[in-house]
């Protein structure tokens, strides 16, 4: 009886097995790539770019589907209630997976863990900081001498509360002792457009959104996010570099696979979208929102996020960030 138990539960494995066939047939039919946000945006272009390089190369439609709204939770939920099978992505970014399980740890419907396995980071661009090109200060450290020497006064804009630019803003506050005044806008192109009209003195902003402001004349950098300075431009100092211990952060967006999506399949899509990453056209295309492309493995991905997360989640306690 010991003998046809263990032999039903072998039997069993192996039919529960993906079969070998499984990761080299795939795909068979069109690929749906869910993007929580309209189109336009990191997270949308990154799909994008991915999603026509896949269908050159594997001669299945890719369609990118755009699910706006409640700060990517639809979005998320869709990819993750989608049959583990490969035909469904979810290419997200930062605010979905650090951001949001900091601002929104009691109300967040889904969880990295549970819900996902994360293939591989597709890019990654450095946040910067601004000012109005009328505006005084030259520098990040004199900015944030004016933050210090009158609290609450010199306003910085960002994409909304709870942005990842807000916790970094905020993450500035407590690495420095200023006081910056939170200035939040509904997305970042009203926000980056009301620091270059002189509505705030200064904003953070992804790099992408900030850069034809930058090439206008109509805002200047005074410091990138980034440990590292950007290719961009060399000559933008890091916060860190500018005073400013312990504080770094960037925009990035990766590729996800719903939780149980057979390993075959995972693997076969980060080897084709690896080597998607280091085609000359898509190099060129992250580079021009100051981004480069990504291709960590599965593992040093999930390291990351969690890592980001814990980060993300502290700065949220101590500057008692509140979710709108």
């Amino acid at each position: 009886m010991r003998w046809i138990v263990c032999s039903f539960s072998a039997l069993l494995a192996v039919a529960n097995a993906p079969a070998p066939s499984q990761a080299q047939d795939f795909p068979t039919k069109p690929i749906r790539i869910v993007v929580p946000f309209a189109p336009g945006g990191i997270v949308d272009t990154s799909a994008r770019v991915v999603g026509q390089k896949l269908h050159e190369r594997w001669g299945q439609q890719v369609i990118i589907e755009n699910r706006p709204g409640g700060n990517g939770f639809i979005g998320v939920m869709a990819a993750a209630k989608s049959p583990a099978d490969g035909y469904t992505l979810l290419m997200a970014h930062n605010g979905e997976f650090s951001v949001n399980p900091a601002v929104f740890a009691a109300t967040i419907p889904y969880d990295l863990d549970r819900d996902f396995s994360p293939i591989t980071m597709i890019t990654d661009a450095p946040m910067v900081y601004v000012v109005n090109a009328a505006a005084p200060y030259k520098t990040m450290q004199e900015l944030i001498a004016a933050a210090k020497a009158k609290p609450g006064t010199v306003g910085v804009s960002t994409p909304g509360n709870g942005s990842i630019n807000h916790l970094v803003l905020e993450w500035t506050n407590l690495a420095t002792g200023a006081k910056f005044l939170h200035v939040p806008y509904k997305g970042g192109a009203p926000a980056i457009t009301a620091t270059a009209g002189g509505e705030v003195p200064a904003g953070t902003a992804a790099m992408g959104s900030a850069m034809p402001h930058i090439r206008s004349g109509r805002v200047r950098v005074v410091a990138v996010t980034t440990a590292n300075r950007s290719d961009v431009d060399g000559s933008w100092p890091t916060l860190q570099e500018a005073g400013v211990a312990g504080v770094h952060s960037s925009i990035w967006a990766g590729l996800f696979a719903p939780k149980g999506t057979p390993q075959p399949i995972i693997d076969k899509i980060y080897n084709e979208v690896t080597s998607i990453l280091q085609l000359p056209d898509v190099k060129e295309r992250f580079a021009a929102g100051g981004g480069v492309p990504g291709g960590m493995k599965p593992a040093e991905f999930t390291a990351k996020i969690k890592e980001e997360a814990a980060s993300l989640k502290r700065i949220v306690a101590e500057a008692n960030v509140k979710a709108e």
